[in-house]
């Protein structure tokens, strides 16, 4: 099985304990406590040489338009910078005027190692610089990072300078310029925090119609339903992002066994808008098709964590020689008192 240093932090980690049968609808887990970062635990700098993970090709499940989890930073960075020039590509170069056009909202997620200002500055030029990749009547695209802190800026302006990069600009939330705002074709608002959503609400207003992008917000998925952290209109604002890259590394813990698994979304392999989001989970050893990962569901919309430890719960529970000897039990008992018949 080829080898896959992904989650070379501790990922979030899912420990599934199936009672005794029957089943139940709703899995009794256990979480680790929620002090990881809203991107969980990608990689550090110098990863070694990718060795490819693909997906499997399940028979059930048709896998054609199916990513490849990443390998290594380099390769979530590409598949991330790849998806924004794809999502911004053509706003930027509709034949539909732009002031015509409903404001194209983007969201991006990539693991990282920690929130510090210097990685967030060093992951912020590998995926954004030289306009994300993206281009505007033929040249790149005129971005405007929008830092969360001074601090963050601070960083970010040394950051990009030392990388030879003086074309990409640069502002603090709540104190853009006027003519920062008029020059940019895009804007991304990074690790923003739940305080500071009506902020870059009301500066994606003064920005309309251009594109904006959300990039590691700094809250979880599942905290956008907290009605303390998020009131109705910035729960609103928030889900009007469309998610055009995303991956969570999960380790999933069985009563009698432990597996690496994958939620990923990553929109420039499928249909945009499509059923984006991708569960994966590491192949048995055994695997005669050598692939890694095997997808086990494909989703419309992004599940919850939840709806994630259900889905994992029913796999692992499924392949469990505890469960397979209950299931036989009970057709047995069936046989025997006849309930079986009745219920054909």
């Amino acid at each position: 099985m080829a080898s896959n240093n992904l989650l070379n932090l501790p990922p979030f980690k899912i420990a599934l304990n199936p009672p005794p049968p029957p089943l139940p609808t709703r899995p009794s887990v256990f979480l680790a406590p929620r002090q990881i970062p809203p991107c969980r635990s990608l990689l550090r700098s110098k990863p070694p040489p990718r060795q490819g993970v693909r997906s499997s090709t399940s028979p059930q499940l048709d896998t054609a338009n199916t990513p490849s989890p990443p390998s290594s930073r380099q390769e979530a960075v590409a598949q991330a910078r790849s998806c924004l020039a794809t999502a911004l590509q053509k706003p930027l170069n509709s034949s539909i005027p732009l002031k015509r056009q409903r404001q194209p909202r983007f969201r991006a997620e990539i693991p990282v190692v920690d929130e510090s200002p210097g990685s967030l500055a060093r992951l912020a030029f590998d995926v954004l610089s030289g306009g994300a990749g993206a281009s505007r009547k033929g040249a790149p695209a005129r971005l405007l990072l929008i830092w969360p802190s001074a601090e963050a800026l601070s960083v970010a302006l040394r950051e990009f300078e030392d990388q030879g990069d003086s074309a990409t600009a640069h502002a603090r939330l709540g104190s853009m310029a006027p003519d920062a705002l008029g020059a940019c074709d895009a804007a991304v608002f990074l690790a923003t925090g739940p305080a500071q959503v009506e902020q870059v609400k009301a500066a994606a207003a003064a920005l309309e119609p251009r594109p904006v992008v959300l990039f590691n917000p700094s809250w979880s998925f599942d905290e956008e339903g907290d009605g303390e952290k998020f009131g109705a209109g910035a729960r609103g604002f928030v889900g009007s992002f469309d998610v055009v890259y995303s991956f969570t590394g999960l380790e999933v813990r069985g009563l009698l066994s432990k597996k690496r698994g994958v939620l990923l979304r990553c929109a420039e392999a499928g249909r945009f808008g499509g059923e984006g989001w991708v569960l994966m989970v590491e192949n048995d050893g055994g695997a005669s098709d050598g692939q890694e990962f095997k997808v086990v569901s494909r989703l419309k919309k992004r599940p919850t964590i939840g709806e994630v430890e259900s889905m994992l719960y029913n796999i692992m529970a499924a392949n469990s020689p505890v469960t397979k000897s209950a299931r036989f039990l009970r057709e047995i008992v069936s046989n025997v008192t006849g309930a079986k018949s009745k219920a054909q």
